[in-house]
């Protein structure tokens, strides 16, 4: 089981990860070395590879900063995960031609991770970013460009010791009745997982395992990303409220208790777990680490 932060970049962090206080670059440049260093925090969420592809030299420096036991958690381009191309302000601007394109997905993003993490790969995630209305009504046919991108990537559990490729959806269209099951078996055939992603878009924690059982036995991936108390579009709202990310703010109850007994049963039939916590999940990812790892001690 691997608990861990979504990115590590946070001078607010002092005393929690940082023994003081340093500038933004000093973290960006180190933060990760002394990140690792954390014995609590055995995994990390890299973000920024959602914006744009790293390349294998950028991986493997990021690998070679941390310990031989710590797995990496990683978020595939939007290049190939958002079916719009945006402006800067975010809003779909075009159709994009490579959304879930084999090819790209392989070479942009599974290839380097492989090539440069090597054994420190945990989940390698595609987030499908929220979809336009149109493509919402073709669910069933984009399940099947879905399965065409999944069965054409390099076969990440055989190439790592505890890797996985991983799916999160941010449209709760993805979990209705007619879909989910069709959603599972693609994962199944593919050897992928669904990667339960706790974002104020989609349905609560205990509404998205169903599809996580219909995977059993499998490894859990999970993204605590956003407390539901901001609402579906409440990010900037949480960020502000929340920053410099020192404390706990709002206690998301609900989601710490079946978190823990989630990964209790996924550890207790000898399958891997990696739960990544962002500050805008409570206020502060690294108590709210501490709290989950308390509660699975029993303490």
């Amino acid at each position: 089981m691997r608990l861990g932060t979504s990115s590590w970049t946070y001078p607010g962090w002092t005393g929690l990860v940082w023994d003081r206080d340093y500038p933004d670059a000093t973290l960006s440049k180190q933060g990760l070395t002394a990140y690792g260093q954390h014995p609590l925090l055995r995994t990390v969420c890299v973000d920024r590879s959602f914006y744009r592809a790293l390349t294998e030299v950028q991986f493997r420096r990021y690998a070679e900063q941390v310990p031989a036991d710590f797995r990496f958690v990683v978020k595939a381009p939007a290049l190939v995960c958002d079916a719009q191309i945006r402006s800067e302000d975010g809003k779909g601007r075009e159709p994009n031609p490579l959304f879930l394109d084999p090819a790209v997905a392989a070479k942009e993003f599974i290839e380097p991770a492989l090539a440069g993490l090597e054994h420190k790969v945990g989940a390698l995630v595609f987030q499908l970013s929220p979809l336009p209305f149109m493509q919402l009504q073709r669910l069933p046919l984009l399940l099947d460009r879905l399965r065409t991108m999944l069965k054409a990537l390099p076969d990440v559990r055989s190439a790592t010791p505890d890797g996985v490729v991983a799916v999160e959806v941010r449209d709760p269209e993805w979990l209705a009745p007619g879909i989910a099951p069709a959603l599972a078996e693609v994962l199944r055939d593919t050897g992928a997982t669904y990667c339960l992603g706790l974002h104020a878009k989609m349905p609560r924690l205990a509404d998205q395992l169903p599809l996580l059982r219909a995977l059993w036995p499998g490894p859990l991936v999970c993204r605590w990303n956003l407390n539901p108390l901001h609402g579906a579009y409440g990010y900037e709202d949480a960020q502000r409220g929340y920053a410099p990310y020192d404390r706990i703010h709002d206690v998301d109850e609900d989601t710490r208790e079946l978190i823990v007994r989630t990964v209790r049963g996924v550890t207790g039939a000898g399958q891997n777990a990696y739960v990544t916590i962002s500050n805008k999940a409570e206020g502060c990812a690294p108590l709210s680490a501490r709290a989950l790892a308390q509660r699975l001690a029993g303490s």
